[in-house]
């Protein structure tokens, strides 16, 4: 039993380890996606994945203006960087 106890307490703590940030922004207060992403890609980020993460914040997948891989989440109402993984 304990080894399950155990199992369970890693396992969830785990999962929060790789939830990205939270945005409490109302929606009607979010820049458009795709005014979104074109800011983005003028900046040179090449985006192959975009969406909505479970924190309600704007994410992308891709590349930046160097041809290195990020991950990053963004603040949907103002664009400002939020984390990078």
């Amino acid at each position: 039993m304990k080894l399950k106890l155990t199992a369970l307490v890693l396992a969830l703590g785990t999962s929060a380890v790789f939830a990205g940030p939270t945005c409490n922004v109302p929606k009607d207060k979010w820049m458009k996606e795709a005014d979104f992403k074109a800011q983005m890609e003028k900046q040179g980020y090449k985006i192959k994945t975009f969406k909505v993460s479970k924190g309600e914040c704007y994410e992308i997948y891709g590349f930046d203006k160097d041809g290195k891989k990020v991950e990053i989440y963004f603040d949907p109402a103002t664009g400002a960087e939020l984390e990078r993984k």
